[in-house]
């Protein structure tokens, strides 16, 4: 447990340093979802184009090669309240940096055991597909449980600040994986990408993967689940140091007021609370965001680019991903909730027009570039972070753990079910006759306008309500006292 006399006299570093470490896990989160990106193209010269197969089928196993990880995210997700009970918060975020780690090695080099090293061929993708579903049960994980330690350590005047930082790590983390894959993509040629490039690019996560690993040994369990598992000493020992030990005493007893009603039924404040944070998860996803993070590589060759200028403008989608994110963190409690999601699902519907505009005229100039970037902004500034924000306050207290674990296993159940279908509408040869490539962009656009008309109509505002509140309006909705 880390421990010095600076950070008994200074709690606020001391709770620096926690949320930093725990941070990482969304950095990882971010990391290995968008490693991919880089490896598109060479995974499906390696493990694809070999067998063969007709248009549909290879279009059909390359999604599925390319998402199979989310297989894994969607497993992480539902066990994560199990885990977290189970293992704790600090055991469950241990278990995913050791899955991150599998992963990042096991996913360079799918051979390792059977044959020599960088002989791997089509016959081992089955062996690559199942570890990047650990490493995707790694992010599962990782994407309930970082955020929950943040929130579980954190004092309550600063909670929503630094759980809001978790969701700047995962947007770090795709920016820095773009530029480690446009470093490694400048060592050499397509072939030698196709050959060697591609096992790097998954390689480099090892690194993060042992640091984050090695931190956690080194930070304690969250009081929470300290007083769960009745360890009511550890507990205060922790608070003291996070809060002072003038007020550890009160939220103690104030953890240990609720966390006994832990045990309340999914629906006890109605389906629609429920179905309005799963609709939230799913929304999150059909706007297509994760299209233009996977495959954006891809995209850009559409449009012309070669590989390196390829990677380079994906740098540029980072980076705009994560300017707009710290604009979201700096406004959402300023704006409210819903205007924000209103206005970036609206700004999504028409800068994915747009884009599909422009493939079917064939016109893939500047303005289809603005209008990629045009839409990474909007979803960075409301649909990213203030969906992550909704989440955690629309679930009265009693189901927020189970509730959360379902939304988060629909976020990627519905991750799959994109990133799956982009390959065969876009690769489609009778839908790129039709549409030269703007269809899917242009399904997008209608999810884009179908979310805003759910906000609009269905999701209440929680800016400056608290959590109690909230429930009470739930309460209230159910007719309950």
């Amino acid at each position: 447990m880390i421990k010095s006399r600076e950070e008994e006299s200074n709690p606020k570093g001391y709770v620096a340093i926690l949320t930093f470490i725990a941070t990482l896990g969304g950095l990882l989160f971010g990391y290995d979802t968008a490693v991919i990106s880089g490896t598109v193209s060479s995974l499906k010269a390696v493990f694809i184009d070999p067998h063969n197969w007709s248009e549909a089928a290879a279009n059909s196993w390359h999604g599925f090669l390319v998402s199979s990880a989310l297989i894994g995210c969607i497993v992480g997700g539902l066990i994560g309240g199990w885990v977290s009970l189970k293992l704790g918060r600090k055991g469950g975020l241990i278990l995913a940096a050791w899955l991150f780690l599998t992963s990042a090695i096991g996913s360079a080099m799918p051979e390792m055991f059977f044959q020599a090293i960088g002989s791997a061929d089509e016959s081992f993708m089955p062996h690559f597909i199942i570890y990047r579903i650990i490493g995707g049960i790694g992010v599962g994980l990782a994407s309930m449980l970082s955020p929950m330690y943040i929130a579980e350590i954190s004092p309550a005047g600063i909670r929503g600040k630094l759980v809001s930082w978790n969701q700047f790590a995962i947007i770090f983390g795709m920016l820095v994986v773009y530029f480690v894959n446009y470093a490694i993509a400048s060592q050499g040629d397509d072939e030698w990408i196709t050959r060697i490039g591609w096992r790097w690019m998954f390689a480099s996560e090892a690194v993060p993967a042992a640091l984050f690993l090695v931190l956690l040994f080194f930070v304690p369990e969250t009081p929470r689940f300290l007083v769960l598992k009745n360890k009511h000493a550890e507990a205060m020992k922790i608070l003291a140091r996070i809060n002072g030990a003038k007020i550890a005493g009160s939220i103690l007893a104030e953890i240990g007021s609720t966390v006994v009603a832990s045990g309340s039924r999914l629906f006890s404040f109605g389906r629609q609370v429920v179905v309005i944070g799963l609709l939230l998860a799913v929304f999150q996803q059909f706007v297509g965001i994760n299209v233009v993070l996977y495959y954006a590589p891809e995209i850009f060759k559409n449009m012309g680019s070669g590989t390196n200028v390829s990677l380079l403008q994906t740098i540029i989608v980072g980076i705009i991903n994560l300017s707009f994110t710290v604009i979201a963190i700096f406004t959402v409690d300023r704006f409210g909730r819903k205007q924000l999601q209103l206005i970036g699902a609206f700004g999504m519907a028409v800068f994915m027009l747009i884009l599909g505009a422009c493939f079917y005229s064939e016109r893939l100039g500047w303005v289809a570039m603005l209008a990629m970037l045009g839409f990474v902004a909007c979803f960075a500034f409301s649909w990213g972070p203030v969906t992550w924000v909704l989440l955690s306050e629309l679930f009265p207290n009693r189901i927020r753990g189970r509730a959360m674990a379902y939304a988060v296993a629909s976020m990627w159940i519905s991750n799959l079910i994109v990133s799956w279908t982009f390959p065969i509408m876009n690769n489609s040869t009778a839908l790129a006759s039709l549409f030269h490539h703007g269809f899917a962009y242009w399904i997008y656009s209608a999810m884009g306008l179908a979310a805003a008309w759910f906000i609009w109509k269905w999701v209440p505002e929680t800016r400056g309500r608290s959590l109690e509140e909230i429930e009470k309006f739930w309460r209230l909705k159910m007719n309950k006292p």
